[in-house]
């Protein structure tokens, strides 16, 4: 993998991480803690906005702290802070003791946790060439300038709104069992978004670029892993189109379903429904639980036997993939739907261990040195077909259907079963051929019927690793990073809507 460097940054290194992390085990051990660990995490967030070529607003905030994990007599304790003192930390575990023999005397669950191989002292890196925080904000802003003012150039172009957003996250985790890891990884969001209005009827629509968010440096900006330049001379054109577009008439349809579209309905109908705390019921005030209970594990029929979708938190460029998890978990693949079968769930140690399931498979996350871990998403995909088409060969095997490319609105239930999803834009497709692009397209299902009507999947040549920065969980609210991986893909007989119909605006 192309690195910055082999080490995260010298200026994180210089923080007194094994000092800080001396202090914190050393007094929780003498106050009885049979588990704790430490973790410290610096995280610099930047955004970039433009409206019409000119500066909307920007943002470049750093987050600097640690926190103390305990487990004391079965229960769990936790404290956070700032002060970067022995005396400090000291005090903070003594707090996360406070907490968990409180706690205990509240609670009859007893927490343990899967065993975890000790790692010692390890280092990790995420995949990318250039950090863009290194990369001088105005040459970021020249060069969104210059796109936007491309897509403004165009005809039939109104408006055009550009956004990048920036992460450098670096952690510092310690462990009472001997596992130290050090670790710094970057992702990029880049979007830009053409509006046509017609100025005699006051109709408009918008199209934004499919570009995913990614796990890269600011070479990606450069065209690495994406061709933004044939993106935007394309993107007018097809925003033209979209604006003459006819109606789509409701009905049910074959779908072949792009990457940009599918990997939202992954992660809402599989990622977050195959996430062991929500199907456990730990979710159920806040972000719902799901259908695929745990005694579904190993019968559920999730979908046809095409099915086969891993977690994964080791791909390369996925935004949840990390070296070692903030339980000091090393990170992995394994199954979560094997020929359409529920075969696995996203763990972290303390599910894996309440129910019986071996070893973790890296789900703790926390996403601030103020918050506790909690069992988040791992990268999700969908694997293609080893020796599948391309996803023209996909649709010259569709006879009356829709090709639907580009995710935008969305809604799922608190169980993630029943879904609707639209998309940037949809063609309809006769006899193995695109005629034109139709608007106002939703498609709406359950999730098993849906994956169920799965019947042909596109090669690896068709597989992009899709995604999104903002994934919502828990209680104090945090937010996860996550991609979802897949190939271009057929649905059969899928229900379609008329958005406007249903809306009451035709």
């Amino acid at each position: 993998m192309s690195r910055t460097s082999p080490e995260p940054d010298a200026s994180f290194l210089a923080l007194p991480l094994h000092l800080l992390a001396d202090a914190a085990l050393t007094r929780a051990e003498a106050l009885g803690a049979s588990h704790a660990d430490f973790r410290l995490e610096r995280v610099r967030s930047a955004s970039l906005r433009l409206r019409d070529a000119r500066p909307a607003g920007g943002s470049d905030s750093l987050q600097l702290g640690y926190a103390v994990r305990v487990v004391v007599n079965g229960a769990w304790g936790f404290a956070a802070g700032v002060d970067l003192t022995s005396a400090a930390v000291a005090h903070v575990a003594d707090q996360a003791v406070a907490v968990a023999r409180l706690s205990g005397g509240l609670s009859e669950e007893v927490v343990e946790l899967a065993e975890e191989p000790s790692y010692g002292e390890v280092t990790w890196v995420s995949s990318y060439q250039e950090n863009p925080f290194d990369v001088p904000d105005a040459e970021k802003s020249a060069l969104l300038t210059d796109w936007s003012r491309r897509l403004l150039g165009a005809p039939g172009v109104s408006h055009v709104t550009a956004s990048l957003l920036a992460v450098q996250e670096n952690k510092f985790y310690a462990d009472t069992a001997g596992t130290t890891t050090t670790q710094q990884r970057v992702r990029l969001h880049p979007q830009l978004e053409a509006v046509s209005v017609d100025e005699a009827t006051g109709a408009f629509d918008s199209m934004r670029t499919l570009a995913p968010p990614v796990g890269r440096g600011f070479e990606y900006l450069r065209g690495t892993g994406w061709d933004w330049d044939t993106e935007l001379a394309q993107l007018p054109e097809l925003l033209a189109e979209k604006m003459k577009a006819p109606s789509v008439e409701a009905g049910h349809y074959d779908l072949v379903v792009d990457p940009s579209n599918l990997w939202l309905t992954i992660h809402e109908s599989i990622g977050h429904a195959t996430e062991l705390d929500r199907a456990l019921g730990y979710e159920a005030a806040y972000a719902g639980t799901s259908f695929a209970t745990f005694d579904k594990l190993g019968s559920l029929r999730y979908g046809s036997e095409l099915m086969h979708v891993t977690g994964d938190r080791t791909v390369e460029h996925g935004l949840a993939t990390i070296g070692y998890d903030d339980e000091g978990v090393r990170t992995q693949q394994w199954d979560l739907v094997k020929d359409g079968t529920l075969v696995g769930y996203q763990l972290d140690r303390r599910i894996a261990k309440l129910k019986g399931l071996g070893r973790s498979n890296g789900c703790a996350f926390a996403d601030s040195p103020a918050h506790v871990p909690v069992q988040r998403m791992a990268n999700v995909s969908l694997q293609p077909a080893p020796a599948g088409p391309d996803t023209a060969g996909l649709i010259a095997g569709v006879e009356d259907g829709i090709y639907v490319v580009g995710d935008r609105s969305w809604s799922i239930d608190m169980q993630r079963y029943n879904f609707q999803f639209t998309q940037q834009r949809a063609y309809r497709i006769r006899n193995g051929r695109l005629a034109g692009q139709v608007k106002d397209v939703a498609y709406q299902g359950t999730t098993t019927d849906f994956w169920g009507s799965l019947v042909a999947l596109g090669g690896p040549q068709t597989y992009v690793l899709g995604g999104a920065f903002n994934c919502g969980k828990a209680q104090p609210g945090q937010v996860a990073a996550v991609s979802h991986g897949c190939p271009a893909a057929v649905f059969q007989g899928v229900n379609v809507l008329n958005t406007a119909q249903e809306s009451g605006r035709s």
